[in-house]
């Protein structure tokens, strides 16, 4: 036995983890892996020997973004100037988890995969003695990262005989020139050549020599400890006791080593969890929040709590149709505010709202998006309350891309005050049509919500409406016309009127001008009305799905209803009510003569526009003769006077005068 001044030592090596491969590791976690906590292959990169430089002064792993492969590494590779290591990580889902496993227990089972595969492989294969593996838990939530790398290594120890520090310089030479164009860095040296079959002890009688292409160049004249495993391959496997290595550095500081067998453990013992910066074994930690994007992060976060619905509940869920939609909120009060925050929610991040109003004291305590501040702002009128909802949007989450427009909706029963000016707010508003691909109809009128309903349909634009009672609220979809002709078309906000929308605004008491609503009811309406958008979304006809009108029928289109809708029923109407506490679906086809939604009114809007407009504003009677209205009064008016005739006590001569006592 040698003694320990004597006994060969190296040093360790350290992995360096940069940032983005934790951030791949997240992205994985959330979309790929979810709960599976199986094993998955990963590599790491090592600076080629030929490369190394005076930095390189400690054995080191490198993991980033692109360690992450789909298959184990098949051979040995080089990219980049780089050594590709095979490894693997078992990313556990609870810190409980990570803290309670044996740690001592794993390393022994990947000792025993080791092993195996040494004493079982006849080829020799650099991945085997030089893999390493991962034990890690990611905290999603907090961007916390506990991790502990391990090189599994097979003890063996080894008597230094004697050290040459100087090499000759013709084997010096033909190393320099072959290392160029290898991979691995273990070889054994035959007449100046590298190579890579290993013989058996029992085939020569001469102390052989190997080269170990070292990856550091410590000033310690200590090899890496990846030697390790080849030393314990050429004891065990081949039966050596007696070796030369040269420890092959590519700064002229190259040195050999004769070295002895000192033992060899049977059964084998296996090391390799690496030590913190105190010299402590450990795991370590890596917490990206403080070097992260603070907006980045916001946004990681955001998607965060979506994507956790993949993981059990709704795997299906398609997150990217939603987030992708840009949507419009006409009307920026009590249900804007809570609309576009239940649509930040769900990672929408299109905004755009529309509303001619300004902060009122009142607003605040309602409406989530404004402040005290915005009450007095701009000189005491307070602040429009389109710009102050996109601002406050921003605020929410920076990521948003929130934009307000302080305009007027044109309004049926409302005639043309200003043609120049309402017409250019009409050109706004279509171009925020055709720019949607979403319409909330959040105002606080009948009449207001016309003109928008109108659009919707002639655009092909998916529709949501919400309005709100004293105690009850309603929130609807709106039917697009489809080129189908048997399919069956929903009805809009105003396909039960027999008489077009008027003037609701002008010769009102306070409590009728305002909002008079129990404030629980724009919470109910508003997120009803963005999980039914979600719910559109889901579904493959979108816009056209089948709607579901109570709970009988539910069960008949039970069956359908699963196969097409990955988010459950797409109701067309619901309408809550709070004296109750209940809520009702219903569905109501399209009126042909609806005075917004009708075949005839849809063909006038999109040959005229803007024309078409102005004469519905200016004109009382011409939306109403349009669409049919006007006759299906007449007729209505036709029909109740016949019904009188025929039930006229006068002309059916069936009482006398003293029967009509009572009516007198």
């Amino acid at each position: 036995m040698g003694s320990d001044l004597n006994t060969l030592r190296f040093t360790p090596i350290q992995s360096f983890v940069d940032s983005s491969f934790f951030a791949k590791l997240a992205r994985l976690k959330l979309e790929k892996f979810k709960l599976d906590s199986s094993t998955q292959y990963i590599c790491g990169f090592q600076t080629r020997p030929s490369k190394l430089n005076k930095f390189d002064d400690i054995p080191t792993l490198a993991l980033d973004e692109q360690s992450f492969v789909e298959e184990e590494i098949g051979k040995d590779s080089i990219a980049n100037d780089r050594l590709i290591t095979s490894g693997s990580i078992t990313n556990l889902n609870t810190i409980e988890e990570f803290k309670a496993i044996s740690k001592q227990d794993l390393l022994h089972s990947w000792g025993e995969d080791l092993y195996q595969q040494i004493m079982a492989n006849d080829t020799f294969e650099y991945k085997i003695f030089q893999s390493f593996k991962v034990l890690s838990y990611s905290d999603l939530k907090k961007y916390k990262f506990y991790y502990w790398v391990s090189f599994p290594t097979l003890q063996s120890s080894w008597t230094i005989l004697e050290r040459n520090d100087v090499i000759n310089s013709g084997i010096q030479q033909d190393i320099d020139s072959q290392t160029k164009y290898l991979n691995g860095q273990f070889y054994q040296l035959r007449e100046g050549r590298l190579d890579t079959q290993i013989e058996d002890s029992s085939n020569t009688e001469l102390v052989p020599t190997f080269v170990f292409l070292d990856s550091c160049l410590s000033q310690s004249k200590r090899p890496s400890a990846q030697l390790k495993n080849y030393l314990f391959y050429l004891a065990k496997k081949k039966g050596y006791s007696e070796i030369k290595v040269i420890v092959y550095r590519n700064n002229a500081a190259s040195f050999l080593l004769k070295l002895k067998l000192q033992e060899c453990p049977d059964p084998w013992k296996v090391v390799g969890w690496e030590r913190t910066s105190q010299g402590k074994l450990g795991p370590k930690l890596a917490d990206l929040g403080l070097l992260s994007d603070p907006t980045q992060l916001a946004s990681q976060a955001v998607d965060l709590n979506l994507k956790l619905m993949k993981w059990r509940v709704a795997p299906e869920l398609d997150l990217d149709i939603i987030k992708q939609q840009k949507v419009l909120l006409l009307g920026a009060g009590t249900l804007g505010c809570y609309v576009a925050r239940a649509l930040l929610g769900w990672g929408v991040c299109n905004i755009k709202f529309v509303d001619s109003g300004r902060v009122s004291y009142s607003n605040p305590v309602r409406q989530p998006l404004f402040n005290f501040e915005d009450c007095f702002s701009d000189n005491g009128r307070g602040m429009p309350k389109a710009s102050a909802a996109a601002n406050a949007l921003k605020k929410i989450f920076p990521g948003v891309n929130a934009q307000g427009y302080e305009i007027e909706v044109p309004m049926i029963g409302h005639p043309i005050t200003d043609e120049q000016k309402q017409g250019s707010q009409y050109g706004v508003l279509d171009d925020l049509f055709n720019q949607s691909d979403v319409v909330f109809l959040l105002m606080d009128s009948r009449e207001a919500r016309w003109l928008p309903t109108v659009m919707g349909v002639a655009k092909g634009k998916i529709v949501i409406n919400a309005a709100l009672g004293f105690d009850s609220y309603l929130v609807m979809r709106h039917g697009n016309i489809s080129s189908l002709k048997d399919k069956l078309r929903l009805g809009c906000y105003f396909c039960n009127d027999i008489v077009a929308p008027e003037d609701s605004l002008s010769d009102r008491t306070l409590d009728q001008m305002c909002t008079v609503t129990r404030p629980g009811a724009a919470l109910m309406a508003s997120s009803l009305a963005v999980e039914l958008l979600v719910s559109i979304l889901q579904h493959p006809d979108k816009s056209f799905a089948n709607a579901v009108e109570n709970n009988d029928d539910r069960k008949k289109h039970e069956e359908k209803v699963e196969k097409f809708s990955k988010f459950g029923a797409c109701p067309h109407q619901i309408r809550g009510f709070l004296n109750t506490f209940s809520q009702n679906k219903f569905h109501i086809p399209n009126y042909e003569h609806c005075s917004a939604c009708s075949q005839k009114v849809v063909d006038q809007y999109i040959q005229n526009g803007w024309e078409f407009v102005k004469d519905c504003l200016n004109n009382q009677g011409y939306l109403e003769e349009l669409c049919g209205l006007s006759k299906v009064q007449e007729e209505a008016e036709l029909a109740a006077q016949q019904l009188l005739e025929e039930l006229s006590f006068e002309e059916k001569g069936e009482i006398d005068s003293e029967d009509l006592d009572w009516i007198n």
